[in-house]
């Protein structure tokens, strides 16, 4: 396999003038930046319509893109939006920042302006998606509609018969919202129109994108609510168990992330067709797709809904090899990072190897001065994914600075020989790109040797997460150069 580099950027801490980065002209600027800069691949994180505490990893729909990143300048260029629609508007007043309980109001408001729009102007090409897309656009819409109607409840909070979504139900909410669900569907069609016609430019380039899936879904989703028998729930629809994380050295009490479970025997009878229609959808808006938590495929930690913890949760048995031959059967190979990181059984590692997707080695992880890790390059092996960190990490240079421990500092340095004159984040990235792995990727606040300020996310934490973004002026030649120099020098280019 070809030497490969990339970037750890998200659509969402692009520069631009509305609040939040988008699929517009900063976009097709930082493509060409990634070009001139030598590198493979633009990592984002999921591009799904994000929900309460903003993350992408928690969303309305395993389907269904984020608004906030469509692009209101290439909507007035379409006769959708007047330029007098929105440049009044005030998305935020920190273009360092994303503000998204401004965004939620403003942006979503503008955004129903072109669609009213937009009305005698949709061609054929808008009814192909809706038939294309049937299998889960509808359902999305609905739920986003009725959701509407009831000031943002969770489906959970619903009335019974359209909770349970009775027939009667159905039909009435079906008539009485169906405006708004025009709306919400004309919101997706754009979404995806103007991410294929970025992601068409950027592979032009000779540049692919890893994109990010969550294994787990959030249980206010339209997922969860349009198809209840693909989870763990009692009869009234309320999740028997959750996911999360068990006790470890980092979390004393573990991680209670609340997702639902699958109901992975009900799955296997369907041929595991929810997940098979999924991964088909993700190859088409992504060249490579990272999934997080990989390690729940073989076995994952599930928790009695209610419980104020992790602790008393069990390890169950996943699906294993028996999902990814399914999928493998439908679609062919299909090209996945496997994210591995976090406590690993031997069976954990023995199913990763089974399905020869590379897994992950994050550098900063790797210099614990009390043992020999196998984050450390040395140990690297060709099939993985070496990165100097996450979206979950310290920035590198908030880690050398302020969190890291002085003995494991001190072993980094010693090991990557660490100098002024290079600078120390150079070195630390010269440690991935200099290895054995067949792709390197850094985070964007790595080459520009950004503090913790320009972190993306803190676990376990909410209010603070997700706002970073790049000023436009730090996108320069000289940077460009300097990373396609390494990136040369490593053979990656």
């Amino acid at each position: 396999m070809k030497r490969r580099s990339g970037i750890i950027m998200h659509i969402s801490s692009l520069p631009g003038k509305y609040g939040i980065g988008t699929f517009g002209k900063e976009a097709y600027d930082f493509a060409d930046f990634l070009k001139k800069a030598g590198q493979s691949y633009w990592q984002i994180l999921p591009l799904n319509q994000t929900s309460y505490g903003d993350s992408p990893y928690q969303s309305f729909s395993a389907f269904a893109g984020n608004p906030y990143f469509i692009d209101l300048d290439m909507l007035n260029k379409e006769g959708f939006l007047d330029e007098k629609d929105y440049i009044n508007t005030n998305f935020g007043d920190d273009d360092e920042d994303v503000d998204y309980g401004l965004l939620f109001i403003e942006k979503l408001k503008v955004l129903r302006i072109a669609y009213e729009k937009s009305k005698y102007k949709l061609g054929e090409d808008y009814e192909e998606f809706k038939r294309e897309q049937s299998f889960w656009l509808h359902d999305y819409a609905l739920y986003m509609a009725i959701k509407g109607r009831f000031n943002l409840k969770s489906w959970q909070n619903w009335a019974e018969d359209i909770k349970k979504r009775y027939a009667y139900s159905m039909d009435y909410y079906n008539r009485e919202l169906a405006s708004d669900i025009e709306y919400w569907k004309f919101i997706q069609y754009i979404f995806f129109k103007q991410w294929y016609k970025l992601k068409k430019y950027v592979n032009s380039l000779g540049i692919d994108i890893i994109g990010d899936m969550p294994i787990y879904v959030a249980e206010d989703s339209a997922d969860v609510w349009s198809n209840p028998q693909a989870f763990l729930l009692d009869e009234n629809q309320i999740p028997i168990k959750v996911a999360g994380c068990p006790p470890d050295a980092f979390s004393k009490t573990g991680q209670l992330w609340g997702n639902p479970i699958y109901d992975w025997d009900y799955l296997e009878k369907t041929g595991y067709k929810w997940w098979v229609d999924r991964v088909r959808e993700s190859f088409k808006i992504y060249d490579v797709v990272r999934i997080d938590h990989f390690r729940g495929f073989e076995s994952y930690w599930e928790v009695p809904y209610g419980e104020k913890t992790a602790i008393n949760g069990q390890w169950t048995k996943g699906p294993g090899m028996k999902l990814f031959k399914a999928i493998e059967s439908v679609l062919g190979r299909v090209n996945v990072i496997a994210e591995d990181l976090g406590y690993l059984t031997d069976e954990v590692l023995e199913f990763r190897d089974e399905t020869g997707f590379p897994g992950m080695k994050i550098l900063q992880f790797a210099f614990d001065s009390r043992e020999e890790s196998d984050y450390l390059p040395h140990k690297y092996i060709k099939n993985c994914i070496a990165y100097t960190g996450t979206h979950d990490n310290d920035t590198f240079r908030g880690w050398y600075e302020l969190t890291g421990n002085k003995k494991d500092i001190e072993y980094c340095k010693k090991y990557l020989k660490l100098n002024d004159k290079e600078g120390y984040n150079w070195g630390f990235i010269r440690g991935v790109w200099s290895s054995v792995a067949d792709t390197s990727i850094a985070l964007m606040q790595d080459f520009l040797n950004l503090g913790n300020e320009s972190r993306m996310n803190m676990p376990s934490t909410t209010g603070t997460n997700w706002r970073w973004r790049l000023k436009k002026e730090m996108l320069t030649d000289e940077l460009a150069n300097e990373i396609y120099n390494i990136t040369k020098l490593y053979g990656r280019c």
